[in-house]
């Protein structure tokens, strides 16, 4: 079973609907963060990219 809640990107509001928001009609996104493995191999790639965003 996977998560069931989710957040629109525009209104920030939550929802449990799968596809679109239903107060502005914008697509959802899962508002949890992936699980955490020592071994993550994309870990560098993340921190540089966060890094990035950080300094525009």
């Amino acid at each position: 079973m996977g998560w069931l809640l989710r957040k629109c990107g525009q209104c920030e509001k939550y929802t449990l609907k799968q596809d679109k928001c239903p107060y502005c009609g914008e697509k959802v996104r899962v508002p949890h963060p992936p699980k955490f493995s020592p071994d993550d191999k994309y870990l560098r790639y993340r921190m540089a990219l966060k890094r990035e965003a950080s300094t525009k």
